[in-house]
């Protein structure tokens, strides 16, 4: 992508997280009427080796689909890899939520809503199971990168599944759904065939993980102590409902992130080069 003058001035990551935090307050100042789009690249791999490895915290917004090979890659680099390719999808995902929540939070300010106002009103509230405005606003609060990086490691197999590779479903989400985009899995429950969905990209698939953990009622105990704490290890303890193996599911979860030092990731944020703003004020 040609690098425009203002891009290489803006070398040091301080200069780059403080225009960040431009941006978001832009984005949620109730003076101005802003447009926001964020550059994000689809790439289909034909090999690991198309993987952009992470090198520092300002995160290029690549969104990578169909991933194989990184499972015949030695230890070290697998993890590399892996992460390399999830961590992007993770940052944009959410993204979007906390865009989402940012429009929200300025339309619940305003006395007045038009048909669109509504409509997406109506939408986020489908999506999040609440009418409530208050109750909707915490469900669109997200949770630390290395929380999720550690359920995809051990939902995926370190990007080894057949689902994470075929359909870029990364937590073995299940379709009921007839008419949704899915495939059959290998092994079938009580003589059914099982379906997984299929998304176009890991970012989907995130998304949808999010969604999932905002508005199902096993988790409300984790959803209440995401609003108290960023501290992985004291959230996770309330994610005991999110596999059958119960209190094993958490240690497990506990030592993959600290094993592979992915608390480290939490403080990753989207290259703010990638993120276009324009705003008149009205």
């Amino acid at each position: 992508m040609p690098q425009s003058k203002t891009r290489s001035i803006l070398k040091t990551p301080l200069l780059l997280f403080s225009l960040f935090c431009f941006f978001i307050c832009a984005c949620t100042s109730p003076d101005a009427a802003n447009t926001v789009t964020l550059e994000v690249k689809h790439v289909e791999i034909q090999s690991p080796d198309d993987i952009l490895t992470l090198t520092d915290s300002l995160v290029t917004p690549i969104l990578y689909s169909h991933i194989k090979g990184i499972d015949t890659l030695d230890v070290d680099e697998k993890k590399s890899k892996f992460i390399s390719a999830i961590l992007p999808a993770i940052l944009v995902a959410k993204y979007r939520i906390e865009q989402n929540r940012n429009t929200l939070k300025s339309l619940l300010n305003e006395k007045k809503w038009t048909e669109q106002d509504s409509t997406f009103y109506k939408h986020l509230c489908e999506e999040y199971d609440t009418d409530n405005p208050t109750v909707l606003l915490n469900r669109m609060v997200t949770h630390p990168n290395s929380i999720i990086i550690a359920q995809a490691i051990i939902e995926s197999g370190w990007g080894s599944s057949r689902v994470f590779q075929e359909a870029n479903n990364m937590f073995g989400v299940w379709s009921y759904d007839d008419d949704e985009p899915r495939i059959a899995a290998k092994f079938q429950r009580d003589g059914e065939t099982i379906y997984l969905r299929k998304y176009d990209d890991f970012a989907d698939s995130i998304e949808d993980y999010l969604k999932t953990v905002a508005r199902v009622n096993a988790y409300r105990e984790f959803r209440a102590a995401r609003l108290v704490t960023t501290d992985p290890f004291k959230l996770i303890t309330h994610l005991t409902h999110y596999s059958e193996r119960r209190a094993e599911y958490v240690v497990e979860l506990s030592a993959m992130i600290r094993f592979n030092d992915l608390t480290k990731f939490d403080r990753y944020i989207i290259n703010p080069l990638f993120i276009n703003l324009s705003a008149t004020t009205q």
